[in-house]
């Protein structure tokens, strides 16, 4: 059973920045192509960020490109988004997921991790 648990969330202010991790079980991320979504209060879950199986490329939303790395860690089976110059707009439940594309693959989802940008 594929489970992700995503952790690293928190209250940051405007500028700053986080590092996400999602722990991946029932699967290995070498094998697939991972991504992290989030959904804003009421908004849909949107695409942030992608990497390929082979690590190599990666995508992101035109609204966090430059400012948002997602990379993964093969030995720990974890997946990370580092986020800087954050933005209010940026606040929301931060998922992963293995994708396709800029699609989730799996319509189960962990429990996310909530990031929020605020003075």
């Amino acid at each position: 059973q594929v489970q992700l648990a995503e952790s690293g969330g928190g209250l940051v202010q405007p500028g700053g920045s986080l590092r996400l991790s999602c722990a991946a079980s029932g699967l290995t991320i070498s094998g697939n192509a991972m991504g992290w979504f989030r959904q804003a209060p009421g908004k849909e879950r949107e695409f942030v960020a992608r990497i390929s199986r082979s690590g190599r490329p990666t995508d992101y939303a035109s609204s966090v490109a430059g400012r948002f790395t997602i990379s993964r860690d093969i030995a720990k089976n974890t997946v990370y988004l580092q986020m800087n110059g954050l933005k209010p707009e940026d606040t929301a439940v931060y998922y992963c997921n293995r994708v396709l594309d800029r699609q989730p693959m799996s319509d189960v989802w962990g429990q996310g991790t909530l990031v929020r940008v605020s003075s």
